[in-house]
């Protein structure tokens, strides 16, 4: 992955953020929406394309974007910092390789255990019932 290149294709869009802030939420654009299309990004090789999409599959639309926003401050300046972090974060967390699975046997000591505290409560529930009488 290449930030440079990244950084260099992402698409900002300014906002009027939402929520509590008087007249100011409704004069300025502080909010800060980024775009970034990685199916058409030189910034990946094919196989991280792969990687992203699959990972990603329910943040990203049918065409390839990838959207973020941030509207957590009154600065736009702050916003966009935020936003382009988040998404570098969430680029490089999904490249991440995951650890393969090793299989491993249960020690003879806990097997044991086990059957041993199975064998003791299926006995004590079999001494709550009625004796049967033949």
């Amino acid at each position: 992955m290449n930030i440079v290149i990244v950084l260099a294709e992402l698409k900002f869009k300014a906002v009027r953020s939402s929520g509590s802030g008087g007249q100011h939420v409704n004069k300025t654009a502080s909010k800060v929406e980024v775009s970034f299309n990685v199916k058409t990004s030189l910034a990946f090789s094919e196989n991280e394309k792969e990687r992203l999409l699959k990972k990603l599959k329910t943040k990203i639309s049918l065409e390839g974007i990838l959207q973020l926003s941030c509207g957590e401050t009154r600065s736009q300046h702050r916003n966009k910092t935020i936003v382009i972090d988040r998404l570098i974060e969430l680029l490089k967390n999904s490249l991440k390789k995951p650890k393969p699975r090793k299989k491993t046997k249960p020690s003879k000591s806990s097997v044991e255990k086990r059957l041993k505290t199975k064998k003791s409560l299926a006995l004590k529930k079999t001494n709550r019932k009625p004796p049967k009488i033949d």
